[in-house]
């Protein structure tokens, strides 16, 4: 129960450190990026980029998402207009993983200390980029914690077993990142916890991606949940997402080994190899579906017009 309970609280700590980071690269560029969301997103392709740039920069797709169904909600951007952002934000979630890959462990400490240092100081951009560091930190610390804890985690029976069926029965390991990137909300923790297992050999690559897989699908919840009582252009929005996610995933399914294999190619690392195979099936996916965006969002309305 000890090492349950210190992985649970690891987890509090990644997600603390994820709404640090945000706030911190919010407040140091959040009303521009505003502004860019509501201008370049007459074009599909133009909200394809700022999708990728505004989630990159705020680290959180479901961050993105409330405020996508936020604007729409407010009148502020038409539901065709949001399917190039959806797209980008499936491809800007993947920094944050592919940036756990790097071993930081050594600078944690003294990112903490420079980061409380740079908050004492009354300047908008240092006290924000203080604040992003302590969130940074946070999140390595959490990384390093997970890591450490997978192995003790492994041992538990429920754990074996539900790593034994998860190599067996792909539906399994689906429904494990469903289910817990719905609960956190962040798809990016359930990701740097595979990534812990891969890193311990305690799960195998195939089995990291479907769960990967599931998370894509898990995240939709944030989205859905904010459209409720949104009003019916925000309500498509949160279906095109669900929509795009759930078809993407189910494509990719018998693909999983061919991913595996492609992700091979770049690295030997079985967590760097879940990271690239992240990006590489949510670039596919959303390059596949851009051009045929306003095709995509009447499919969306035809489907769920009430």
């Amino acid at each position: 129960m000890y090492n349950l309970f210190l992985f649970l609280l690891f987890i509090g700590i990644f997600l603390a450190g994820m709404a640090v980071l945000r706030m911190g690269l919010f407040h140091l560029s959040g009303e521009a990026l505003q502004a860019l969301l509501l201008k370049l997103t007459n074009k599909p392709w133009k909200g394809f980029l700022t999708g990728i740039g505004f989630t990159g920069l705020l680290q959180s797709s479901s961050a993105v998402m409330v405020m996508t169904v936020g604007f729409v909600s407010a009148g502020s951007l038409t539901f065709p207009q949001t399917i190039g952002i959806i797209l980008g934000t499936n491809i800007g979630s993947t920094f944050i993983t592919e940036f756990l890959t790097f071993s930081l462990d050594s600078l944690i400490i003294p990112g903490l200390i420079c980061g409380a240092c740079l908050t004492c100081i009354p300047h908008l951009v240092l006290r924000s980029s203080g604040i992003a560091f302590i969130g940074l930190s946070a999140i390595f610390a959490a990384m390093s914690g997970f890591k450490y804890l997978s192995s003790p985690i492994a041992s538990y029976p429920i754990v074996q077993t539900l790593l034994i069926e998860m190599k067996e029965h792909w539906i399994i390991g689906l429904l494990v990142g469903i289910v817990l990137t719905a609960c956190i909300h962040s798809s990016s923790a359930v990701i740097g916890m595979a990534m812990s297992f891969l890193a311990s050999g305690e799960l195998s690559v195939s089995s990291a991606i479907i769960i990967m897989l599931g998370s894509n699908i898990g995240t939709c919840i944030t989205g859905y949940m904010a459209s409720i009582g949104s009003g019916k252009e925000a309500t498509f929005t949160a279906y095109a997402h669900i929509w795009l996610n759930v078809l993407g995933v189910f494509a990719f399914l018998p693909l999983v080994n061919q991913l595996e294999q492609l992700a091979a190619y770049f690295t030997t690392n079985p967590a760097t190899q879940l990271a690239h195979a992240s990006v590489l099936f949510n670039v596919i996916t959303s390059v596949i579906v851009l051009p045929f965006a306003k095709h995509f969002a009447k499919f969306i309305l035809f489907l769920h017009h009430r």
